[in-house]
């Protein structure tokens, strides 16, 4: 485990956090700084015992998923300003939980995936070669 910093009701917390590798095993690439995303709000999917919505698919949303999303109870659109978020608009990078990109997968509303820029710890939820039909990163 390694040690990281987290905001938490205007707190900064020490939080310890899972290696920071992809589903091959390999060194975690960043998803996007711009917006910033991740549990962490590190640009990256790393992930933790604290993260248990398991934000660790990097994702590129469509307006597809986008709406399917506020369809579902999740309004990743709307900005918040009170908590830093811009909201998302088509062709963002985003750090998405795991269980919402399986349901989305289930529903055909899935937004493809950045494997080398995803946690490995989404595969606890998501099966690789499930994850690999999304894949934006590969040839």
């Amino acid at each position: 485990m390694l040690v990281a910093f987290h905001w938490s009701n205007n707190t900064l917390e020490t939080i310890e956090i899972d290696e920071p590798l992809n589903v091959f095993g390999e060194s975690l690439l960043p998803c996007s700084e711009d917006p910033m995303t991740g549990f962490l709000r590190d640009g990256c999917c790393n992930t933790g015992d604290q993260d248990v919505g398991s934000h660790t698919v990097c994702v590129q949303v469509t307006e597809e998923f986008l709406e399917y999303s506020r369809f579902a109870g999740n309004d990743l659109s709307t900005p918040v300003p009170a908590f830093g978020f811009p909201g998302l608009k088509p062709g963002d990078r985003w750090c998405l939980c795991a269980p919402r990109w399986l349901q989305a997968h289930e529903k055909k509303m899935a937004p493809r995936v950045f494997l080398t820029r995803t946690h490995k710890r989404a595969l606890d939820t998501v099966p690789l070669d499930v994850l690999r039909q999304y894949a934006a990163d590969l040839n």
